[in-house]
């Protein structure tokens, strides 16, 4: 596949992007790893549950990043910079806002919450210990999505990159000082990713002041604006919160299958969350690329991108594939699993290996139409393939973990099929700011 001037444009925003993108599971990772070596099985379950509970919340959220990527590139692209500056502006202020009143709903609810999952008693204690503590740092967690849908919506994507790698070097050494060093437990494992997120945090709102300050924008909040963005994430909210009922369906499936089924399943999620990261740098290049494009009426070069990226996707998705497959023998003695959750995770590793080449395209389309701001079409997407995916969920109830990947597997073909029905359609080229 030869280098062409699109490769290059895709490889400018997603090379860096992919950087940044994978930063964000390996926090979690590098928790699993430290937790799986000095706490054991039942804190990486525990681990598995509470983190679950802590991504569905900001993955909620995501339209923070999401919806100010495309907003903000469909606005650079028509030339208009300063309302460009000002939308970024209101994604931070509104960040804030509903982090502060997620601490306040999450923190007394977290017991509830954890005992949903159906977890064994002395998981679920540990899993609320985590989850009460990590709370504190979603503010920081939604601040860092927005500033990162500023920068990729200016066609940035080099400065998260920084970020994200300084975030998760610190966040990898305060979690093994507090866990393996000070032995605070689980505890303080989330201290760490506190701390972590919270400094990554600063250093957005940090760069963005200074963006707004040369374009003129005041730093306070705009009513109109905080509303204007509130209302245009409610379609992205929606697609994501069906995202975010497949997973957790699948982890209290996994529940009820024993805590070795359970710990295998979590750490199987993260990795297919690694791989997922990865695959979405395109996706991020595709939000930048596609909202840019049409903002300035280039349907053709929209056009031509697309196809590019679905391209990259499919090889990108057959390389990490293969990877997961030559990786496999030595995963699980990364995270110390025992023998039954050992014999457990080699088996789901296969279906999570062999369903990737799909998960490339449904991410780069799935970028492509959020660039393109198509998020009502995403949302009814989202809700027609979770009723797909639920089903096949329960009937794997009885079966094993291998059979609850399969039907994760049946949800990204379903995903699929409705991604590739829109983008060879027209509805979604719309141009201008």
């Amino acid at each position: 596949m030869p280098i062409t001037s699109e490769d290059r444009e895709i490889l400018r925003l997603a090379v860096p992007a992919f950087g940044a993108l994978v930063a964000e599971p390996l926090f979690l990772l590098a928790d699993y790893a430290i937790v799986g070596h000095g706490l054991g099985t039942t804190a990486v379950g525990a681990l598995g549950v509470a983190g679950t509970v802590l991504t569905t919340v900001v993955n909620l959220c995501v339209f923070l990043a999401y919806g100010t990527t495309a907003a903000v590139a469909r606005l650079t692209g028509a030339g208009e910079h300063t309302r460009a500056m000002r939308n970024g502006v209101d994604g931070l202020w509104l960040a804030i806002g509903i982090g502060l009143a997620v601490i306040a709903v999450g923190w007394p609810l977290a017991p509830w919450v954890v005992d949903l999952f159906g977890a064994a008693p002395e998981q679920a204690a540990q899993a609320v210990v985590y989850l009460r503590i990590s709370l504190l740092g979603v503010p920081g967690m939604l601040v860092v999505l927005a500033g990162t849908g500023v920068l990729r919506g200016l066609q940035d994507t080099l400065t998260p990159l920084v970020v994200a790698i300084g975030s998760f070097a610190l966040n990898a050494a305060l979690n093994a000082w507090f866990v393996l060093g000070l032995h605070w437990g689980i505890a303080g494992s989330a201290w760490g990713t506190v701390a972590a997120q919270t400094a990554g945090a600063l250093v957005y709102l940090v760069v963005v002041a200074k963006g707004a300050h040369r374009r003129g924008v005041s730093l306070l909040p705009d009513p109109a604006g905080l509303k204007q963005a509130g209302t245009a994430g409610f379609a992205l909210l929606v697609r994501t919160a069906c995202l975010r009922v497949v997973l957790v369906v699948a982890t209290v499936v996994a529940t009820r299958m024993g805590q070795a089924e359970l710990a295998a399943f979590a750490i199987a999620t993260q990795v297919w969350s690694l791989l997922a990261f990865a695959l979405d740098a395109i996706a991020i290049a595709g939000q930048a690329i596609t909202g840019r494009a049409l903002g300035a009426g280039d349907v053709a070069a929209t056009r031509a991108a697309t196809r590019r990226m679905v391209q990259w996707g499919v090889w990108s998705g057959v390389a990490l594939g293969a990877l997961v497959l030559l990786a496999r023998p030595y995963i699980p003695g990364l995270f110390a699993a025992d023998p039954q959750v050992t014999a457990e995770l080699l088996a789901v590793l296969w279906p999570v290996a062999l369903f990737q080449p799909i998960c490339g395209v449904v991410f780069v389309l799935d970028g492509v139409l959020i660039g393109a701001g198509d998020q009502k079409y995403l949302a009814w997407a989202g809700v027609w393939t979770t009723l797909a995916y639920l089903p096949a969920a329960l009937l794997a109830t009885g079966w094993n973990v291998v059979a609850l990947w399969c039907a994760l597997g049946l949800w990204m073909i379903a995903r699929l099929i409705t991604l590739v029905r829109r983008a060879l359609g027209t509805a979604w080229l719309v141009t201008g700011a």
